[in-house]
């Protein structure tokens, strides 16, 4: 609950804080950086450090929450949270951080505001600060309870058992543990982590899709090689993955994650990706082969070619497996077009929806989007639609989708 007079404080300074937050969180990160170099050691990825998407996506979260709080300030908007406390967990953040976090974000604070950094804004936004850090924490600590792991140690060794090359880009691992102890629990849908160490001693970390059921020995993750150009570097983790990791190796995997979950039911389904974004649906698709669903379920993807397609043998087999499958495929180069193959872009204003579906997405950002409109405007319901995002945009893809609905609910 944010108090009335630091709500009112927030009202009057949050034009002025959020068009200062992408210097702050600059400033925050480069001094925390300077004074723990340690938490550059397999906790922030250094690529998103680099490029300032991660400053971003701190500043579009705080600015979220602050709007969120006014909206309804008695309330504490845990919802609003959901994603990120999983991204915390599947990292290993602990409660101890936030108060390192703290320290540096506010002394940024004091330097860009200036004068205008009274104690009383201070005050109220050292308010919404702790709200937002609690709110996470208790999140986290559920998230971990739930995982059966240690809060900051969800780690476990995994061997890879067989490397597959699915495309020339792209790579499946499958995994057993190294260890005799129970698999994590996992629901399809989710990521790992995995965090391995660089030539040059420092660990990083990415989150992948299972890509797999995830009942079963066997785990799987499937990398895609994310290739620079420009002033953009190569990938560096899926480099390391791609060029070093063979059968017999091991990798330190976290525990699975993710909110962005196949719901249980008997209800219709819409799974559409676009490239890489395939992996969380294969894990669903092959989560509903082995329970023998027969849930109606719409497959649609979109990629460069059948040969960049990722798991596209997979892709086909379960949509035969499943009696209620049906699927549809999007290529900029198809070759030959064939019955569910279709040139250009993905587009479901000619298709049958099935009614009352629960659509589940991945890709790229504006594929979402607009995906998500065509859905809305096919009459899916907004609150049926559901997406992953991987990377540290995840404030953006909430604001779309806000401006999306509130586009969708207006007369023609």
């Amino acid at each position: 609950m944010l108090s009335p007079s630091s709500a009112s404080v927030v009202r009057e300074t949050l034009p002025a804080v959020s068009g200062a937050l992408d210097e702050i969180t600059h400033r925050f990160y480069t001094t925390m950086f300077a004074e723990h170099p340690d938490l550059l050691d397999g906790l922030f990825n250094r690529g998103n450090q680099a490029d300032g998407s991660q400053r971003r996506a701190l500043a579009g979260a705080v600015a979220a929450f602050a709007g969120a709080l006014l909206g309804a300030p008695e309330a504490r908007p845990d919802t609003l949270l959901s994603r990120i406390a999983h991204k915390h967990a599947a990292v290993g953040v602990t409660e101890d951080q936030y108060a390192i976090v703290h320290k540096y974000l506010f002394g940024a604070i004091g330097e860009v505001l200036g004068p205008a950094a009274t104690p009383e804004v201070v005050a109220a936004w050292d308010e919404v600060y702790w709200l937002m850090a609690g709110a996470l924490v208790a999140q986290e600590a559920r998230l971990y309870l739930e995982a059966q792991v240690r809060p900051g140690h969800p780690w476990r060794p995994w061997t890879v058992v067989e490397r597959r090359e699915e495309t020339a880009d792209v790579v499946s691992f499958l995994l057993r543990t190294t260890d005799d102890g129970p698999l994590p629990p996992a629901l399809p849908g989710q990521y790992v982590s995995v965090r391995v160490r660089m030539p040059d001693g420092v660990h990083q970390l990415r989150q992948y899709s299972l890509s797999s059921a995830p009942g079963g020995e066997l785990r799987r993750i499937t990398v895609k090689r994310l290739r620079g150009g420009g002033r953009t570097p190569d990938g560096e983790v899926s480099t390391l993955l791609h060029e070093t990791v063979r059968a017999g190796d091991e990798l330190l995997l976290s525990a699975p994650f993710g909110e962005v979950t196949l719901a249980d039911g008997n209800g219709p389904l819409v799974l559409a990706s676009a490239g890489i974004g395939c992996t969380p649906m294969v894990g669903m698709l092959e989560h509903l082969a082995a329970t023998h669903s027969e849930r109606e379920v719409l497959v649609l993807h979109a990629d460069r070619s059948p040969a960049t397609h990722a798991l596209r043998t997979d892709m086909h087999r379960l949509v035969r497996e499943l009696p209620g499958g049906r699927g549809e495929f999007w290529y900029e180069r198809p070759g030959a077009e064939t019955p569910g193959v279709h040139s250009g872009l993905l587009d479901v204003t000619a298709l049958d929806l099935p009614a009352h579906a629960t659509a589940y997405l991945c890709g790229p950002l504006p594929f979402m989007r607009a995906v998500r409109r065509q859905l809305l405007a096919g009459g899916l319901a907004a609150r049926n639609i559901r997406y992953e995002v991987f990377g540290p945009d995840l404030w953006t893809a909430d604001a779309a989708d806000a401006s999306d609905a509130a586009g969708a609910a207006q007369p023609a």
